[in-house]
């Protein structure tokens, strides 16, 4: 029959995972926020910064627990082995997801631009220009001058080049 006292240490690790975990993901969040507060982020891009970190980061408690609770190494890696090629086999065909969420959380980090700015894609087949309205996890929304909303994949932000155009003021004379 189960015995608590067996299972003391096991039971103790795991609390003490768990605690550890909720603080590692407080003291994260804290500082996501005040990156983002500095960079003057929005919060949408911030949270979902922070949630890409938390999955991670419960991947990776969840494995340390089966550790802890005495599975076999072995027996892990051969798990983790046949879920990575289950997972890699029908991600093949969706690779551009990935791609759009690795760069959607490149740009939240390096931040090149930001909503509100003018920017000219240099494609030689369909430049763009356009202002910024928002940027997603997978796309960047952008507004031409005539009014056309243009969806973006945030994979090909960084596989093309990029000029921020500047703001033009109109050089006009004040008098008093």
């Amino acid at each position: 029959m189960f015995s608590i006292k067996e299972y003391t240490r096991e039971i103790l690790a795991s609390i003490i995972l768990i605690a550890i975990l909720v603080v590692l993901r407080m003291v994260i969040a804290k500082l996501v926020r005040r990156f983002a507060a500095s960079s003057q982020l929005f919060e949408h891009r911030t949270n979902l910064i922070i949630k890409y970190i938390n999955i991670l980061m419960n991947v990776l408690v969840v494995t340390t627990l089966i550790v802890i609770w005495g599975v076999e190494t072995k027996d892990i890696f051969i798990t983790i082995s046949s879920i990575a090629t289950v997972i890699g086999v029908a991600m093949f065909a969706q690779w551009s997801i990935l791609s759009n969420v690795t760069s959607g959380m490149i740009l939240f980090f390096s931040f090149p631009f930001r909503i509100g700015d003018t920017i000219k894609i240099h494609d030689k087949d369909f430049p763009i220009e356009a202002e910024i309205e928002d940027i997603n996890t997978f796309h960047v929304s952008l507004r031409t001058k005539e009014g056309e909303r243009i969806i973006f994949p945030n994979n090909l932000l960084l596989q093309k080049g990029i000029s921020i155009v500047p703001t033009h003021y109109e050089d006009k004379e004040f008098f008093d």
